[in-house]
């Protein structure tokens, strides 16, 4: 009796653990957890801690990480252009589960099964985008606005299964060896083109500025001139008159200044010869004592 006494007693023991093991468990804060009772959820607990929950099989509980997560291409995949030309992308998801409840009721909480839906969505997506645009424009022109597009595309059927799509980006986009000489040929001919065009216009304006600066140049010449030749006209008027006046009271003197006048004028050059009468009317001024 003492024996199976004490078996009875160790067996409700581990009976009592084996409950409270499987009844208590811990939410890490990296983490939600779904309970759930014969594949119906019973609770979304997102608040870290320690909770509670029935035994299995009666209740059970599945843990989702609610960090962003990343989906990266193994490989390079194809895609076409408007112009029917073959481009080889690799790009890279980043997403994270936002409503648990949904995840769970879309995948069963297989995260494998969700990484692949969103793998089909962005394939979808690029698709779409990639279809509607030029090789030029995906390479050069309009790759934000392509990424964009896949964002907002995946991001409204992510909604529907509780994932929130953070970013989505084109790490490379490749052309094939046989498309990319002529494609590069082309690109190379159309840059060189608009720089042509932007050369031509720059040296049409450049012509137009320079003469008309050179036009406003000969107007302010003109008007400077004009204005000094007014000023030396008014100078030379006032000069005569003081020589008139001074002249009119003194015509001995005004005699004498304009004999020295023509003496420097005649003397400017030694080099110059004259044939005059010294005792002419010429030196009549160098020729009289005092």
């Amino acid at each position: 009796m003492n024996a199976n006494r004490l078996l009875a007693a160790i067996a409700g023991l581990i009976a009592l653990v084996y409950i409270l093991t499987s009844s208590i468990f811990v939410v890490d804060q990296r983490n939600y957890a779904v309970v759930f009772s014969f594949g119906q959820i019973v609770r979304v607990i997102e608040q870290p801690g320690l909770q509670m929950k029935l035994p299995a099989p009666f209740e059970n509980v599945r843990f989702f990480d609610r960090r962003i997560l990343t989906i990266d291409t193994p490989e390079a995949e194809r895609f076409i252009t408007s112009e029917k030309k073959n481009l080889l992308v690799d790009s890279y998801v980043k997403w994270r589960i936002v409503d648990p409840r949904k995840f769970f009721v879309s995948f069963k909480g297989d995260e494998r099964l969700a990484q692949d839906r969103l793998t089909q969505l962005v394939r979808s997506a690029l698709n779409e985008e990639f279809t509607k645009r030029t090789v030029r424009e995906i390479i050069s022109d309009q790759r934000e606005q392509v990424m964009q597009g896949i964002r907002k595309k995946v991001a409204d059927d992510a909604s529907d299964i509780g994932v929130e799509i953070v970013d989505v980006r084109l790490k490379r986009v490749d052309l094939l060896a046989e498309i990319s000489d002529s494609v590069y040929r082309r690109m190379e001919a159309e840059r060189k083109r608009v720089a042509n065009e932007l050369r031509s216009t720059g040296a049409a304006e450049s012509d137009k500025i320079r003469a008309n600066a050179e036009r406003q140049r000969d107007t302010v010449l003109a008007e400077a001139y004009r204005e000094a030749q007014k000023i030396k006209g008014s100078g030379d008027a006032r000069a005569t008159a003081l020589y008139a006046e001074a002249f009119g009271r003194d015509p001995q003197f005004a005699q004498f200044y304009q004999s020295l006048q023509a003496y420097r004028s005649s003397f400017k050059d030694k080099r110059d010869v004259m044939v005059i009468e010294p005792n002419g009317e010429f030196f009549k001024f160098l020729n009289k004592k005092n």
